[in-house]
């Protein structure tokens, strides 16, 4: 059955009495549209490196820690690896191995106790919360496994606002055009009590596009969703990605799903184990 070897070997290969991975970037996963809003209150000139630049994403010794008990739990450890532009990357590992806390560094939906990340050009270290989210807004779109869809607004307004918290003037054309690309033409005024499990990861699929980001980062995409949707999910995922040429990262425990990157790293106790390059990705013509 899909992504039920990769899921199982994840849980198998976790260390024994490992404690579980923290979540402070879950806690930072605040929805993805108001997350990523510029502030006002950004007080620092922020520069962007071109569209040109060959490595969009930047990491280098980076080491997250928590207290836990008295002591000190190390749950990223030395990590280093760049992605460049337009490439497919996946982060796998057994539970616990830090996959999420990683890319919500990457992000920065979180800051590293030490080391640096570079985002699209610009060193995200000394960046306090309002800057990192500027960063964010201008060049990052997210797909979570929860959907973070708000519910009192319709699937357009959903897929509206972070270009409307952005300061575009009218991104409805461009919403229902996103919409109807991903088969939800006829689904505009639905909520998102009215609409499937499937449906909403389409809906929140193009709300991560509607800022043609540069980088699109997803946490267990199809986490969420039975196998059979879960695949329709992959391939819109994978086409919107490569219609856009956005550079993707995405942590995911089915192996299937990483397959289909072009490079995969590795993840246990909190290191990079094998980074992987993926000569001919599944799915892929």
């Amino acid at each position: 059955m899909r992504g039920m070897n990769g899921a199982g070997q994840s849980r198998k290969s976790g260390r024994q009495g490992r404690p579980a991975e923290p979540k402070p970037t879950q806690q930072g996963f605040r929805d993805a549209a108001a997350d990523s809003a510029p502030s006002p209150f950004s007080h620092r000139s922020l520069s962007f490196a071109p569209m040109s630049e060959t490595s969009v994403l930047q990491v280098e010794s980076l080491t997250k820690t928590f207290p836990s008990g008295g002591r000190t739990l190390t749950v990223i450890d030395d990590v280093s690896f760049s992605v460049n532009e337009g490439d497919t990357c996946s982060i796998v590992g057994p539970s616990g191995s830090g996959k999420t806390t990683l890319l919500g560094l990457c992000a920065g939906l979180d800051q590293p106790t030490s080391g640096r990340v570079e985002l699209c050009g610009v060193d995200l270290t000394p960046l306090d919360e309002d800057e990192r989210a500027e960063v964010r807004n201008r060049n990052v779109g997210f797909v979570f496994q929860t959907f973070r869809l708000l519910p009192t607004l319709t699937a357009l307004e959903n897929v509206m606002v972070p270009a409307e918290l952005r300061g575009d003037a009218d991104p409805r054309t461009r919403a229902a055009d996103l919409l109807d690309e991903v088969g939800l033409g006829d689904r505009l005024d639905h909520y998102p009590t009215q609409l499937s499990g499937g449906e909403r990861q389409r809906v929140a699929m193009a709300r991560a596009f509607i800022n043609r980001p540069r980088v699109l980062f997803a946490d267990e995409p199809t986490g969420n969703l039975d196998a059979e949707t879960a695949g329709r999910i992959e391939d819109l995922l994978f086409e919107l990605n490569e219609t856009a040429g956005t550079t993707l990262v995405l942590v995911s425990h089915d192996q299937e799903l990483a397959a289909r990157t072009e490079r995969i790293l590795h993840l246990r106790g909190g290191q990079v184990v094998d980074d992987e390059q993926v000569s001919e990705p599944a799915g892929v013509a």
